[in-house]
């Protein structure tokens, strides 16, 4: 049998349902792993250990009854903006360090119903990425800075930095993101794992520190993609009707050209050997252009103060207001104000709070037409291929996933980043073209 660090979440659950693994053993080979590799000397992507995760496998184990849920047995990295019963949910900021979870947000109740071992809370970028323009990508005041597991040098992404180092360093065998705009599907293309961000929707919020529920989902990230769609069935209510790769002479990909002149010739290049495989196994491929918006700005600044403090009502944090927040940044500059606090103020003071802003509407309205075009525009499409930036798939609520492309020269992992109209026919072609991209070296 394979290393389990190198193991699928689908090879480790056929072999847990064989049992050829225990959970037990399993829980512990992660826990000791993570105790070699992270800490704040080595990659820092894990915030908490679930004291309760060992007791809870041993338990499993010994159970007499089936083995039951998609994913049994399966020990699982939790978002620290994610509530687990029991353990802290700070969104990586001293300002809510005492905010211990009185319950599992509704997609951590999914994951244990479908039998997952909830392993423990990773690390992430400050409040989501969402307190200062300069604050780098995976730092917080709470947990300091996640490191990339490839190179140091290298950015680890945000903000589910702290979840895509973890699953790229074999830290568990799935992990949970929150994006809002390329948190999981951007993060994971610096670690040389696997990211999915839903349909807008498609996942409850409940239980979730947001940025802005008009924009914000969870998502897996996992070694391949079919780990991520088993994964993201198990977080929903509903399971997914079983997905299989199409075959290629039924896709047709859109690329999506708007800034790509802002993209490496390396990276083209890359994007272009894939393509060109896919062309040669009678792939129909068409360009369009979908370009960004400066409206989910509006959005995030109007929405952020409302759901941060409806969250925060409900839970055990001292402090429940963003005014409450930002002053306790500014009274504790050291420690608070590396980074300084500017989107925390912007939406304290630049936003009612109350959802009834002119620029929120507006923004509101725009998102809701230009929806409608890109569904109309991509709707016979399959999949529709990311080449230069461009948050168009997050604004509308399109779902889109972050596959593995290849090594780079440099020894680090690239990434390509598709998206959709439909959920189904996106998992669907992106499966298939995850056969023609190049292997990552894992690693561990």
């Amino acid at each position: 049998m394979k290393l389990i660090f190198t193991m699928s979440a689908v090879e480790l659950v056929n072999a847990i349902q064989n049992k050829q693994i225990g959970i037990e053993e399993l829980t512990k080979e992660y826990i000791e792993r993570i105790k070699k590799l992270d800490g704040v000397d080595g990659l820092n992507a894990v915030s908490e250990l679930n004291d309760n995760a060992v007791a809870q496998a041993k338990k499993m184990d010994s159970a007499k009854n089936e083995r039951k849920g998609a994913i049994f047995g399966l020990p699982v990295l939790i978002k620290d903006n994610i509530d687990v019963s029991g353990l802290h949910t700070t969104a990586g900021s001293l300002a809510l360090s005492d905010n211990i979870a009185k319950k599992d947000a509704h997609i951590v109740m999914n994951l244990r119903r479908n039998g997952a071992v909830i392993l423990g809370k990773t690390n992430m970028t400050e409040f989501a990425n969402y307190t200062s323009g300069s604050m780098p990508g995976g730092y917080s005041s709470r947990g300091g800075q996640v490191k990339n597991a490839y190179s140091r040098a290298k950015s680890p992404g945000g903000s589910s930095s702290g979840s895509a180092v973890a699953m790229s360093a074999g830290l568990c065998s799935a992990a949970i993101g929150t994006d809002t705009s390329f948190s999981v599907i951007g993060c994971v293309t610096d670690n040389g794992v696997t990211g999915l961000k839903p349909t807008h929707g498609s996942l409850s919020s409940d239980g979730i520190i947001p940025i802005a529920k008009t924009l914000d989902s969870a998502g897996p990230i996992t070694r391949d993609l079919g780990d991520a769609i088993l994964v993201y069935s198990s977080m929903r209510d509903e399971a997914l009707p079983p997905i299989e790769a199409a075959p290629p002479e039924k896709i047709r990909l859109a690329i999506n050209i708007f800034n790509r002149n802002q993209v490496s010739e390396a990276q083209l290049g890359r994007y272009e050997v894939v393509l060109s495989a896919l062309k040669a196994n009678r792939v129909r491929v068409t360009k369009v252009n979908h370009a960004y918006t400066k409206y989910q700005r509006d959005i995030m600044r109007c929405e952020f103060r409302h759901g941060l403090e409806e969250y925060l009502s409900n839970s055990m944090a001292k402090r429940r207001t963003l005014k409450e927040i930002v002053d306790y940044y500014e009274t504790y500059p050291d420690q608070m104000m590396i980074y300084g606090n500017s989107l925390l103020r912007g939406a304290l003071y630049n936003a009612s709070g109350k959802l009834d802003d002119k620029t929120y509407i507006e923004a509101l309205t725009e998102r809701k037409k230009l929806r409608n075009q890109i569904i109309e525009d991509i709707g016979e499409y399959d999949a529709c291929l990311m080449t230069g930036p461009t948050n168009i798939m997050h604004f509308t609520g399109l779902p889109s996933v972050a596959l593995r492309l290849c090594m780079a020269d440099d020894g680090t992992p690239r990434g390509m980043i598709l998206y959709g109209a439909d959920e189904r026919r996106l998992f669907a072609a992106a499966l298939t073209v995850e056969r023609y991209c190049s292997p990552i070296i894992n690693v561990c």
